[in-house]
């Protein structure tokens, strides 16, 4: 039987990057799959044909999940759809990188709205279903940004460590309900965004991580498999740093 065999979960921002392998990893578990897109049209719709010809079911939907009331019709769509809801990841997330001082407000708004409130908004939306299951998994996306803070990203920052307490708070609250919630915190993870980057800048981040290379967005995703499976069924309120070390 595969890890997440009877499973329904839901990733929101899974177009492309570490939500996508996310999805890819879930779907070869045997779990079916409800995710999200925004802007990515084309890719949403690939990712639901190549989710689907795995054979599991798998349907993609475009919601803003920085929208609260978008944020619960997705949520009820899904548990309409595929009849139940156990694993919910909150992946979507943008950057606006400025130093503070020229960081203006709608930069903050914009990147705590998409990253810090989409979290409040579907967990909130799904609570409920987790509560009359008695069972769901949350994880939530974070970073090594959100531990340790960094030069030029105030608001995306801040944003990650609002996660981790929004993540340990909601553990603590739905735990006895048997309702687990975690936070995954990727350190250099080398996707789409990072191929723009100099390749001197590239490497000289890889040496300074103790595992010598960046991460791929399956090494995420593996974690992500284990924390939505019953694997992990006795740890809730825990942030797993995906980083090789880089914090260590």
């Amino acid at each position: 039987m595969k890890l997440l065999e009877g499973k329904t979960a839901l990733i929101t921002g899974a177009s492309k990057g570490i939500g996508k392998a996310i999805a890819q990893k879930y779907a070869a578990e045997g779990a079916n799959i409800a995710f999200t897109y925004l802007s990515s049209v084309e890719k949403g719709q690939a990712l639901e044909k190549e989710l689907t010809d795995l054979g599991i079911k798998a349907k993609g939907y475009r919601s803003d999940a920085s929208d609260f009331a978008a944020a619960e019709e997705l949520i009820a769509a899904v548990v309409t759809d595929f009849g139940r809801l156990d694993v919910l990841i909150n992946n979507a997330g943008i950057t606006k990188d400025n130093l503070l001082m020229r960081m203006n407000e709608e930069m903050w708004d914009q990147v705590i709205n998409i990253n810090l409130k989409s979290c409040f908004n579907t967990v909130k939306a799904a609570t409920r279903t987790f509560m009359k299951q008695k069972s769901g998994s949350i994880i939530n996306m974070t970073s090594v940004v959100g531990v340790k803070g960094n030069a030029g990203q105030a608001n995306y920052a801040a944003s990650k460590a609002g996660i981790i307490g929004f993540s340990k708070s909601v553990a603590l609250e739905l735990g006895s309900r048997n309702i687990r919630c975690n936070a995954v915190a990727p350190g250099f993870i080398e996707t789409e965004m990072t191929d723009v980057l100099d390749p001197k800048t590239v490497q000289s981040w890889r040496d300074a991580i103790p595992l010598r290379r960046g991460g791929q967005p399956e090494d995420v995703a593996e974690c992500c498999v284990f924390l939505g499976s019953d694997r992990s069924s006795y740890i809730t309120g825990q942030v797993l740093q995906v980083d090789g070390g880089m914090l260590t």
